[in-house]
């Protein structure tokens, strides 16, 4: 009986793992919810702006987002948001920071302020311009 206890538990565990997301965590609750949490963490927060009609958007969170260079990064760095431009406070958001393309990422620090508009091509070039906004932190 022992042994089949611990062998499913084994398998649960096993089950979980593999059914984590490897991507970056985006939060799910509302701005102004991970900017008091990226308060509460000490943190900045890394924002991608998106649509889901947007091919590049598509193909940026499938294929850059996800991998072992770049999640890692900012799961452990920043408080990250991820908000379609065109759905509920997005469309406000993009007013508000002047968003007109897309994907546009930004960092901002606690109080919602733009420190840095990361300009990317690449995935190692978003984890440069991301890892130099860190210095930007005051």
């Amino acid at each position: 009986m022992k042994q089949i206890l611990v062998t499913v538990l084994l398998i649960t565990l096993s089950f979980k793992s593999y059914s984590q997301e490897k991507k970056i965590n985006f939060e799910k609750g509302t701005f102004k919810e991970a900017l008091a949490k990226a308060a509460g963490e000490d943190k900045l927060i890394f924002m991608s702006f998106y649509t889901t009609w947007d091919d590049t958007c598509m193909k940026i969170d499938k294929h850059i987002f996800t991998l072992e260079s770049v999640y890692p990064f900012f799961n452990k760095n920043y408080i990250n948001v991820q908000i379609d431009m065109e759905k509920e406070e997005g469309i406000e958001l993009a007013k508000y920071y002047k968003v007109k393309l897309y994907p546009t990422f930004l960092v901002l620090n606690q109080k919602g302020e733009i420190l840095s508009n990361l300009k990317v091509n690449s995935a190692a070039t978003l984890v440069q311009k991301a890892n130099e906004a860190l210095k930007l932190k005051l």
